[in-house]
Parts: structure tokens; C-alpha cells; sequence
């Protein structure tokens, strides 16, 4: 008979961590006391769409994160992540019987908006929810439809590191053809890359050269010289010129520099015309997005009411209070290593022996006259 696996206290405590470093990321880009709608299209938001007030069936509409906490408090939403160009729909006319609370002049509908399964709570191309009670394969967002595809649904094998990458789905890849010139040669090397077939004593590429380098090491020098020749060449051409080849299947992953290295002279125009001129912004990025929501959140941090209070009071004050807290906090951290270390689940009667303790410890503090600044 196998031993249950349990979890300690401190397990449970450092993944809380992760989770909620990770969602201030998501969440304090974006405003939680003011409906983004005045803002028209953001540029990147954290969403919402609400169940109950739009079920599957009706039409999708999403809505801000302050819309969420003041208009749909109780309701069943689905958590969207972050979408990019999109204006808060919060009580407009796909709303039959709830009105915005923080900004209810609203127009009927917003045209520009995109919609996507993801509104009905679904993803990926099997249509499942997110969380799934019968799935924990890793879900991964295409950069570009924005949808969220289970691993094993990519076509291809996830590369280490993807969280410092993104990702193209293979439905998205195809609508756009033209950007399989561009993972040739910019993309994250897999499974189905391949080199250019060898053609005769003057061609560039051999089966030992890796796709990886051959941009930098052997490419380049070709585009310099073409600069030389035209200095407003045109980037995709000159990559589709080269020859290099990969199989057009599967999701394809891409480096984090990537978007600095798509062409965006007047002649192609290919992203602009394909509605894709976003991918030219590398501040479109969700990396970029939640760089800002950390920032915010050292900012915030900065203006603790618990370290404005501290600077009110006197040195010996202040001292008793660190002292305190870095006792408590020590105390607390062997307590529950105690624990993980003998695999024991952290009762509440434990928890309250813990403080009565502290208490106690406190008391002999102040019997003992406290502590004294020279």
C-alpha cells in the first residue's frame, strides 16, 4: 500500500507566492477602479467574460478588469488573460439586463472588437475549458488569434524555455503564408525544421548546418551586400531569395528578438495589409505587458501604509516593531519547516499553540523593559 502524498504548509505557501507574483503581472497592468472603456481600444488588458450575462449561445462580450469587481460581483466568469485592441463592453447593447456601474454611456457594440470561443470559456482546437477537471496538459497562447492550445495539440514539440518565447499556431501560420519565410530563418528550431537541399558546389547550406545560426553566421553577409547594392531592400524578399526551407506544419515558437528582425519597408507591406502590423510592436508583447504590471506593483509596494506608519513613529518604536516582525517571521518559517520536514499536516490547533506562544514571548519582552536607541 502506497503512503498518501501530502503537501506541507510550506509548499503550499511558495506556490501561493508564484500564483500571486504572476497574477499582479497580469492584473496591475491594468486598472481596477476605472472602466477602461474611455480609453477606447487598449493596446493589451487583462479581460473577463461573464456567464451569466452572456451565455454560450448569445453574443461574446468581454469586459475590464474593474467591470469585473463592480458590475459582475457573484456572476460566473471566465478569465480571458489578456487581449490586445480591445474596448470594454460592460452593459452595451450585448447586455439585455445590466447596465455599467462605472461608465454606462457606452455605444451598442464595438465593432473593432475580436471574438473567439475563448468568451464561451472553451480553447483550443478540442474545445475544452480552462481550468478542466479531466485534462492538465499545459496550455500555451498563440500570439496572434490569441487562442490557447494544449501542448500535445501544437503539431510539434515544445521547445525548453517557452515561457521566454512566443508561439504561432499552425491555423495561423497558413492564413498568413508568407510567415513561413520568416520561420525559416527566425524561428525556434524543432522537429520539423529543415535545411535547404544541397544544389551544387556554390550553395550555402549543409546538412551539419544548424537553422539556428545560419541567419546570423551565413545570411547576413548576403544582406549586407544587397544593402550595398539597394539600401531600401526589402527583408522578406532577401530571406525568400535565400532558399531556406522548413515544413509548413505544426506551431511554430520564436525567439524573444524576433519582432525586431520582420521587414517593414514601404515595397512589402505584408504585416500591414495582413492586419498584423502589431507584430512590429515589441510593447504588444504579454512579456512587455507584465513587465508594466510588475513595475506598478514595486511601485505600490513603495507606498506601504505599513512602512508610512513606521516613519511616524520614534527610533524605539520602530525598533520593536522590526524586532517583532523578523522574530515572528523567523519563528514561523522554522515552525512549519518543522512539520515539512516530518510530513505532518498543520492543524489549527497548531496554529493556535504557534501564537499563544508568541504571545507569551511578548510578554517577557515588555517585562523586560523592551529595547532602548543610545
Amino acid at each position: 500500500m502506497s503512503e498518501e502524498q501530502t503537501v506541507s504548509l510550506v509548499d503550499v505557501l511558495e506556490e501561493d507566492e508564484e500564483l500571486e507574483e504572476e497574477a499582479s503581472a497580469v492584473l496591475a497592468g491594468s486598472d481596477a477602479d476605472h472602466c477602461s472603456y474611455p480609453q477606447g481600444y487598449v493596446k493589451r488588458q487583462a479581460l473577463y467574460a461573464c456567464n451569466t450575462c452572456t451565455p454560450k449561445g448569445g453574443e461574446p462580450a468581454g469586459m475590464c478588469l474593474a467591470c469585473s469587481y463592480t458590475c459582475h460581483e457573484g456572476h460566473e466568469l471566465f478569465e480571458l488573460y489578456t487581449k490586445r485592441n480591445f474596448r470594454c463592453d460592460c452593459g452595451n447593447g450585448k447586455f439585455t439586463e445590466l447596465q455599467c456601474k462605472l461608465h454606462p454611456v457606452k455605444d451598442e457594440v464595438n465593432s473593432m472588437n475580436k471574438y473567439s470561443q475563448n468568451f464561451f470559456g472553451l480553447y483550443c482546437t478540442c474545445n475544452r475549458p480552462y481550468p478542466d477537471p479531466d485534462d492538465q496538459d499545459e496550455m500555451i497562447q498563440c500570439v496572434m488569434c490569441e487562442d490557447w492550445l494544449h501542448s500535445r495539440h501544437l503539431g510539434c514539440v515544445v521547445p525548453d524555455s517557452v515561457e521566454l518565447q512566443e508561439m504561432i499556431c499552425e491555423s495561423c501560420m497558413n492564413k498568413n503564408p508568407f510567415l513561413w519565410t520568416y520561420a525559416a530563418h527566425l524561428a525556434v528550431p524543432g522537429e520539423a525544421v529543415q535545411v535547404k537541399e544541397e544544389t551544387g558546389a556554390d550553395s550555402i547550406f549543409t546538412d551539419q548546418q544548424p537553422i539556428i545560426n545560419q541567419v546570423d553566421d551565413v545570411t547576413e553577409p548576403t544582406f549586407k551586400r544587397r544593402r550595398e547594392e539597394a539600401e531600401s531592400s526589402c527583408r522578406l524578399e532577401e530571406l525568400h531569395s535565400s532558399g531556406q526551407k522548413r515544413v509548413q506544419s505544426g506551431a511554430v515558437f520564436w525567439p524573444s528578438t524576433w519582432r525586431s528582425k520582420l521587414c517593414s519597408c514601404n515595397s512589402c507591406q505584408r504585416l500591414s495589409q495582413a492586419g498584423l502590423s502589431f507584430l512590429l510592436d515589441e510593447s504588444d508583447t504579454v512579456f512587455a505587458y507584465e513587465k508594466k504590471g510588475k513595475n506598478n506593483e514595486q511601485k505600490e509596494k513603495g507606498n506601504d501604509p505599513l512602512m508610512s506608519a513606521l516613519d511616524n513613529l520614534n527610533r524605539v518604536q520602530q525598533l520593536e516593531i522590526i524586532h517583532g516582525y523578523n522574530d515572528m517571521k523567523t519563528e514561523l518559517k522554522d515552525f512549519l519547516q518543522r512539520f515539512a520536514a516530518e510530513g505532518k499536516v498543520v492543524t489549527s490547533e497548531d496554529i493556535r499553540q504557534f501564537f499563544e506562544q508568541q504571545q507569551t514571548r511578548k510578554r517577557r519582552r515588555v517585562d523586560a523593559g523592551g529595547f532602548y536607541c543610545t
